[in-house]
């Protein structure tokens, strides 16, 4: 299927909106099983926000990108939301080498 150019970020843009809104609302899933199952997490998607704004010239600090994905200021998230990570997480974590 063809698509214009509009027509394809407006698809683009609400599919990552829904990503960001199941997100949000799976507070239970942490960013560190996300790292280990799928290679980027929520921190992933700020930066990723926050790197597009500044190559269309637009400031966006880290803060509020990452607000704009969490839903909420990062620290109020992790204080409500973060739990400590298990050794296996961990160890799964540091298995994957990726950099992060």
């Amino acid at each position: 299927m063809a698509l214009d150019d509009t027509t394809r970020t407006e698809l683009e843009a609400a599919a990552f909106r829904r990503l960001v809104a199941h997100l949000q609302a799976r507070t239970d899933v942490q960013n560190i099983d996300l790292m280990n199952l799928a290679g980027f997490c929520r921190n992933c998607l700020s930066n990723w926000m926050q790197a597009e704004a500044e190559a269309r010239g637009i400031d966006m600090t880290k803060d509020a990108a990452r607000e704009a994905v969490y839903g909420m200021p990062y620290e109020d998230w992790k204080r409500l939301h973060q739990a400590e990570a298990s050794a296996e997480q961990k160890a799964a974590f540091a298995a994957r080498e990726t950099g992060h």
